[in-house]
């Protein structure tokens, strides 16, 4: 305990005696805090503008801070919010299906990041039911169009809202009291992949403030649609020792609305309102094709083995005519999905001689989940395609080279088609918080020491998930399989049938009378938190910062269905047997103090000299907080049967993290700086898994009642330390460079995950950027490169579990013609290289719990890469 906390400690000293020696030698050049106030009103035009700002923010802000602004009105950097973010220094973009959905800073969990709104929570909630439920935000959601700006804190500070060991990051929508009057911006792109079908987008803004300056109004609104489609192979080796061409279909429909009113009727009062609007149709399909291994293969890896697969994955055979050839099986997820948030802030601010005082209050709420999930199966007695060529799994990537057309359409299936029951079911989620915050500036002229701030702040957050199973028609009606498809797909170097996910989701409904609750599937996470702080800033020539406590206290409250042996009802759903009608529910209570201290030196007009110290907080997984949950019951899998007891007692992870950077600036927005970091971090989440229980529910799969049983304890500490090299250059014409590097070393408690490897979640050990431009009043472009090191993805107790996701590296391109004052013409390509995606597993300890698919490096997952490109048109006025 007291080296964790000398860090604090010793940075704390330090500044306090720099404070105390700058207040007694009386210094009188006492410049005035900056930082906050110069934030919100920098403009930017431009690569190189952007790019100033920026450097600005960064210069200017007493904590370690990196942003991103807006080179326009209109126009972020990329064309994918978290790709924006994946260009600064240490921070990483996890990219599922194909957009940057989570944010890694530093190497931690994406779920160590918090993100706000304008600095308040955003609601959020997932589309997909196979993932763990945490506190991530889901950037899919924003539209980079209407966002002036983000700031990432990489330390903290006291008057920041807890949350995020790895960093804050600060999404910034715009004002009109900012903006000129009835200005704005409209564009249409529209674009596609080699992969994906086409997309179309849509956004505007529309700015209006009055004459005297008083009053102003914003709106702004953004639409896109298209298909997103991801084809690649899955390999689990745990149904039949099989291999899967799969396609992945997401029909994508996004839209987001921001109405901003701001008004300042007396001199002094500010006043504002702030409703944001987000939602992300996202229907989806998989489909798979599996490939049922050879049992005659000359060749196998002996490390992964299931009991379906005693002898091992089947790494290199050839399947002729002249053998008999192997089955296959063709199955159908759809999935009807969707999430949306909607946020709504008023905020005042009133300032008066020596002191500002801010008030906030709002609410956020999002909805999301599956609203049905579905299926369709065709095996072997259904299909003609039988398997015949080479299967190859001796390297990261399988490799299929059928020696006959694999092919085949909806034609070739049964003439009729029904759902398969066991499959069938919907699991909405709901994720909401109400807040409070007043804050007070006091100017102080306390030698070094000119303003204490000091506020108050309390939320009320709940996040509900719930589960539902059909019941289903007295008689289920085939359908014509036709209607069920629309052309096809391709799955590998094959073309399969391509799913019609409406039709699909159509048909269950159709054959579903009426729901009923899966109650080992309800839960609902109540968190009251209050959190008090206070925090002085100090000036002196040279050096600026300030330090202060934040106080936080949370009361939370677990609540399910209580498992107490009732009996199963008539007509219930088999899997409520033993579960009561009545919730219950558990509480816990913490508190902590949060020290903080940001130091900034001006050794020279353009040399700083930054250190930060702090404790920070992310408070447990909402999946580690539920009562009992139930996976893999009466599914396709037998030995899938997972029971998890969540611990609503948890305590939060903790970090103590140091700072200290070294930055260069010169010329305009040319800067070059490194920073070391170190998070030490205790209070991990431990899962105790105990294999082969007896709970009292016989799985129908596998007619026994034989459970993995995992529960949550705090136990265990890591540590994330490294350095951050960033350097931004613009030659005089019209060409610059920007470039930055980030090594994390990261260790975790191995204990802390199933397969008991102390490697952080999505932490690269390496992150690198490097980009070109060139700008000038009418062309402008930019060639960026982004690379990451090899990164663990965990998804939790459902099928898809752990493993390793190669290196990964995309080269981006952007180009612009200003054809006048008015309308700029853009194109943007993403990933140039066609960068594939791939995962493998990794070499874990024997006697884990990891699936076996995902051992010893076996080939998982490999997914095509895909070049996507969109042209747009934009007018500004």
């Amino acid at each position: 305990m007291k080296v964790k906390q000398s860090p604090i400690a010793a940075a704390v000293t330090l500044t306090l005696l720099s404070v105390s020696v700058a207040a007694q030698a009386q210094q009188a050049e006492q410049k005035p805090a900056e930082g906050q106030q110069q934030l919100e009103t920098v403009v930017v035009t431009g690569i190189r503008a952007s790019l100033q700002s920026a450097a600005t923010i960064k210069k200017n802000a007493s904590a370690v801070v990196d942003a991103v602004s807006a080179e326009d009105i209109g126009k972020l950097p990329d064309t994918d919010v978290a790709q924006s973010l994946g260009r600064i220094p240490g921070v990483s973009v996890g990219r599922a299906f194909g957009q940057g959905a989570t944010v890694s800073i530093r190497g931690s969990d994406p779920q160590m990041t918090y993100t706000t709104l304008n600095g308040q929570t955003i609601a959020s909630t997932g589309w997909y039911d196979q993932l763990d439920i945490d506190r991530s935000f889901n950037y899919s959601l924003l539209p980079p169009e209407l966002i002036g700006g983000m700031e990432v804190y990489k330390s903290s500070q006291a008057d920041l809202t807890e949350g995020g060991i790895g960093g804050t990051v600060i999404v910034k929508t715009r004002k009109p009291l900012d903006m000129a009057a009835n200005s704005g911006f409209a564009t249409v792109r529209y674009g596609g992949g080699t992969i994906s079908d086409n997309n179309k987008e849509v956004s505007g803004l529309y700015s209006w403030k009055n004459e005297a300056k008083t009053f102003g109004a914003l709106i702004g609104g953004a639409y896109s649609e298209g298909s997103y489609i991801r084809n690649g192979i899955e390999a689990d080796n745990r149904w039949a020792g099989d291999v899967a061409p799969t396609a992945f279909v997401q029909d994508r429909k996004r839209e987001a609305l921001n109405l901003v009113l701001q008004a300042k009727p007396m001199q002094g009062l500010e006043l504002g309102l702030n409703a944001l609007h987000l939602k992300l149709d996202a229907n989806n399909s998989n489909s798979s094709d599996y490939i049922f291994q050879d049992p005659s293969c000359d060749k196998r890896n002996t490390d992964v083995k299931s009991d379906f697969n005693p002898t091992g994955m089947c790494v290199h055979s050839t399947t002729t005519a002249a053998k008999p050839l192997m089955n296959q099986f063709f199955q159908n997820w759809a999935r009807a999905a969707e999430m949306k948030s909607d946020s709504v802030t008023v905020d005042a601010h009133y300032k008066v001689d020596g002191a500002k005082f801010d008030f906030v209050l709002g609410s956020t709420k999002a909805d999301g989940g599956t609203s049905l999930t579905t299926n369709y199966a065709y095996g072997w007695w259904d299909t003609p395609a039988k398997w015949q060529g080479t299967i190859d799994a001796t390297g990261k990537q399988i490799v299929l080279s059928p020696t006959k057309d694999q092919s085949f359409s909806a034609a070739n299936l049964p003439k009729t088609s029904s759902p398969e029951t066991w499959a069938t079911s919907k699991g909405p989620n709901q994720d909401e918080e109400k807040y409070l915050q007043l804050d007070g500036t006091f100017d102080l002229n306390w030698g070094a020491i000119n303003a204490f701030k000091t506020g108050i702040r309390y939320a009320d957050h709940t996040f509900e998930k719930r589960s539902f199973r059909p019941v289903w028609a007295a008689t289920i009606a085939p359908v014509d399989t036709a209607t069920l498809f629309k052309g096809t797909v391709d799955a590998a170097s094959w073309q399969i049938p391509r799913p019609n996910i409406d039709a699909m989701i159509a048909n269950t409904a159709k054959n579903v009378s009426s729901w009923i609750e899966d109650r080992s599937g309800f839960g609902q996470l109540n968190e009251k938190n209050t959190a008090v702080y206070g925090m002085l800033d100090f000036a002196a020539e040279n050096m600026r910062g300030n330090f202060g406590l934040r106080w936080i206290s949370t009361d939370a409250t677990s609540t399910g269905y209580a498992y107490d042996g009732t009996p199963l009802a008539s007509g219930d759903y088999a899997g409520n047997a033993n579960w009561g009608h009545s919730t219950s529910s558990t509480k816990s209570k913490y508190n902590d103090v949060l020290p903080s201290v940001n130091v900034a030196f001006d050794l020279r007009k353009d040399l700083v000299l930054r250190a930060a110290a702090a404790q920070a907080i992310t408070r447990p997984n909402f999946a580690n907080l539920f009562g009992t949950q139930v996976s893999g019951y009466n599914d396709d899998r037998v030995g899938n049967e997972t029971w998890t007891v969540g611990n609503i007692a948890l305590k939060p992870m903790k970090s103590s993290q140091v700072d200290l950077s070294l930055e260069y600036y010169y010329g305009r927005g040319n800067l070059i700086s490194a920073t070391y970091f170190n998070k030490d971090i205790q209070n991990f989440i431990t899962a105790n898994v105990k294999q082969n229980q007896k709970v009292g529910l016989v799985d129908p799969g596998s007619g026994v009642d034989n459970w993995t049983v995992q529960s949550f304890v705090n136990a265990g500490g890591g540590r994330l330390q490294g350095l951050e090299l960033q350097a931004n250059h613009a030659f005089g014409n019209g060409f610059g460079v920007v470039a930055n590097y980030t090594f994390t070393d990261g260790t975790a408690p191995a204990s802390s995950y199933a397969d008991a490897l102390g490697i952080f979640t999505q932490s690269s050990k390496h992150n690198m950027n490097l980009v070109g431009y060139f700008e000038n009043e009418m062309l402008s472009g930019r060639l960026a490169y982004n690379y990451r090191s090899k990164y663990m993805i965990r998804e939790g107790a459902y099928w898809y579990g752990n493993r390793m996701h190669d290196n990964y590296g995309t080269l981006d391109a952007s180009f612009g013609w200003n054809i006048n004052k008015w309308l700029r013409l853009s194109l943007d390509v993403v990933n140039i290289t066609k960068e594939d995606d791939v995962q493998y597993g990794v070499a874990a300890p024997s006697n884990t719990a990891i699936k076996d698919p995902l051992k010893a490096g076996y080939p998982a997952w490999s997914f095509k890469g895909e070049t996507t490109y969109m042209l747009g048109l934009t007018a500004k006025f």
